[in-house]
This record gives structure tokens, sequence and C-alpha cells, in this order.
């Protein structure tokens, strides 16, 4: 279940273009042509990954003023028109295999009941459908800030692929923005911010995840303050 969104936080991080580019280059091989983006928030994430080559993305969203607000953003051109957005979580939908993709982008550290959450999300795939994950990393990165913005966990590669259902394989689960990682670091033991400042976040894209996206290859994504996990239904099977 989801918590209220403070909301905030959606906005300040919408302009975060290089670090939405960088993750959105990982996961673009993955997508396919029809998409599902769970708690798609005021539409930042899909202003950034959705293109033409996806002929359905639909924006499942349950919080009334995101919906406004992504349907305001839809009237003017910033989400393409191939998007359907809904309000609601998962469960409310009758859970047909239809799509390719399925994407929580930093959303399942929101749900209580994350496993289940997933499993779920495994009936709504095509066989060989994806279930993608971005999310915050490291339990003792876990600040006021998180609290505030209402996650519940932070995640390590060993809790997050133990997410993954029944016959899903992993195919990546890689660590993102090494550089980033002090900047949470130094959040946590010295600063203590409840929420970033618009030039905290205009130095930490602008410059770090620049930064990142150079060191992350070299060192083998194994350093980062967030984790990209992308489960297959390897089976082929109707889950």
């Amino acid at each position: 279940m989801f918590l209220d969104y403070i909301g905030g936080e959606l906005k300040l991080f919408s302009k975060a273009k290089n670090w939405k580019s960088y993750y959105g280059k990982l996961i673009a091989p993955h997508l396919g042509h029809s998409v599902l983006e769970v708690g798609a928030g005021i539409g930042s994430n899909t202003q950034v990954l959705c293109h033409s080559s996806h002929y359905r993305w639909v924006c499942l969203e349950p919080d009334q003023e995101m919906i406004t607000q992504m349907h305001k953003a839809q009237a003017i051109g910033r989400i393409p028109p191939q998007c359907e957005i809904h309000q609601g979580v998962l469960s409310d939908f009758k859970p047909v295999p239809e799509h390719d993709s399925i994407l929580y982008i930093d959303v399942i550290e929101h749900i209580k009941k994350d496993a289940a959450e997933l499993h779920q999300a495994a009936k709504y795939l095509k066989p060989k459908g994806k279930i993608i994950v971005l999310s915050p990393a490291h339990p003792f990165l876990f600040s006021d800030f998180d609290r505030s913005i209402g996650h519940f966990r932070r995640y390590t590669r060993k809790s997050l692929l133990a997410l993954s259902p029944p016959g899903f394989r992993t195919v990546r689960a890689i660590y993102l923005d090494s550089v980033g990682l002090l900047a949470s670091l130094f959040n946590r033991l010295i600063m203590k911010k409840n929420m970033p400042s618009e030039m905290d976040i205009w130095i930490w894209d602008r410059l770090m995840v620049r930064m990142s996206r150079f060191v992350d290859p070299k060192t083998g994504y194994i350093l980062g303050k967030s984790l990209l996990v992308i489960f297959e239904n390897y089976s082929g099977k109707q889950q």
C-alpha cells in the first residue's frame, strides 16, 4: 500500500535531467513496446522514458493531485499522447498479462509489502516480460530525508534480489551513482537534511552524476547510492 506523497520531492527531483538520462539509457533496451509504470508521480520519469517506439504506456498513480498534474502535462505535450493515466494501485486492476515491462522507479521502497507487490506485478506481464526496479540503496544511509518522504527501507543487492517473483531470473543488478554515494553519506552523518535544496540537486545532477557515469562502469557498478535490478520471466509462461 502506498503512503501519501508529500510531493515536494517529486518536483525537486524532476530537475535531475542527467540522472534520469543516466538510468534511462540503461533500462531503455528492456522496456519493450507496452509499459506499465507503477507510481508514476507527476510524470517526470514518463517524460524522459516514453518515446514513439512505445505504442502503449500506462501511468498508474494513487494520488489525485499527481494525476491532475500528469493530465496537465499531457495536455501541453510534455507527456506523450499514447500514455494512459489511471488513478489507483496495481491491485485495483484485473491482472491481464499485456505488458512487456513494469517499472518501479523510486517506488518499491514506499510499499510496505514489497515482495507481495512484485509477485502481483508478475501477473500483468507477457511471457518474457520484465520488472524493472530502481531504488535507494544501503540501509546504513537511511536518513531523516528517507523517513520524511515515506520510505520504509533502503535495499542491498541481496535484499532486493530476494523479492524476485517465482519463475523469474535476474537480468541485471547493479549499483549506480558511486560519487553521489559520498554525498548521501555526508548528509546522513553530518548535514542531516530532511530535504535537499535546489542547489544541492543542481550540484549532484550536474557534477556528481556526470562523474558517476564515468566511474561506475570502470568499477563494475559495485558502488552507488541507488540500485537497479531487472527481473525477467524466464519461464515464458503467464504467472
